[in-house]
């Protein structure tokens, strides 16, 4: 094996300069984790050197950089999993200094999966409320980061459906993706929350989250959100703050379900990522 691949892991882009903060120069330290990923998954960036919040862009879009202490900056930023493979770059600007670096992006060549829904569960549809209130927690972007150490697997059982397979239903052309992890476990088993958070949303099927069946939403912090879904019940209320290993509710059938099981999701500022990432992992 080349020296190279091994080396790629752990390789950690620096660009080192000087920008102006108020009436002198200090030195700042752009940062980028990996300069790969691939589909799903998430760079992260941190600036340092700067009492102001620089600005990150992104494939032309901008993302928020959270004050982590003093002059130091991060952001989590998610390759949405339909990202073109190809050669990018993180940009960061501060004042009138702007830093690039290129990065690429990798196909994650996850497979077409086949669903098959009986007749009452082919007919759901998400109802507008539905999809408005997932949209609108998911893109929550609060500035306390809630979340330290492991993230935990919210309920024990078999993964039964990988992060970003392409999906058909009933033979159906392939419109989506898997936005989770699903993990088969036994109607009522508890589920728990993967971190410290708040409960940003409770959505239950006689609220009209007919796909999405009884949901919870945490927010974590720093754009970071998660989310269970298909639950039987919810023990949880909006605004609740939770800890990690906390029960939310319970493993359910409920929305667009073949059987019992808990679809896991984290997101990234809206996007969602893959969650085998986070499970067992500290991020920083």
């Amino acid at each position: 094996m080349k020296l190279q691949h091994l080396l790629l892991p752990l390789l950690l882009l620096m660009m080192l300069t000087t920008v102006s903060v108020g009436t002198g120069k200090v030195p700042v330290e752009l940062t980028v984790d990996h300069n790969q990923r691939e589909q799903g998954q998430f760079f992260t960036v941190t600036f340092t050197g700067t009492t102001s919040e620089p600005e990150l862009w992104f494939m032309e879009q901008r993302y928020r950089m959270f004050r982590q202490s003093g002059t130091s900056w991060r952001a989590l930023v998610p390759v949405e999993n339909l990202t073109p493979p190809g050669s990018y770059a993180l940009r960061v600007r501060a004042g009138a200094h702007e830093e690039q670096i290129p990065v690429s992006v990798m196909p994650n060549n996850r497979a077409i999966q086949q669903i098959t829904l009986d007749s009452t569960k082919a007919e759901l549809k998400a109802t507008a409320f539905e999809k408005s209130r997932v949209k609108a927690a998911l893109h929550t972007e609060s500035p306390e980061k809630l979340f330290s150490g492991l993230f935990l697997r919210p309920v024990h059982g078999e993964t039964s459906s990988l992060f970003g397979l392409k999906r058909s239903y009933n033979g159906g052309p392939v419109e989506s993706y898997h936005k989770g992890l699903d993990i088969s476990a036994p109607q009522e088993t508890p589920v728990q929350s993967t971190a410290k958070g708040i409960v940003i949303l409770t959505g239950t099927v006689g609220g009209g989250f007919q796909v999405h069946g009884n949901t919870v939403i945490i927010d974590h912090g720093q754009g970071l959100t998660s989310v269970y879904l298909h639950l039987s019940a919810i023990t949880v209320h909006e605004g609740q703050l939770v800890e990690a290993g906390e029960v939310i509710g319970k493993v359910g059938h409920s929305g667009i379900s073949t059987a019992p099981h808990l679809h896991w999701g984290i997101y990234l500022y809206g996007s969602s990522v893959d969650p085998e990432l986070f499970e067992g992992k500290a991020l920083y």
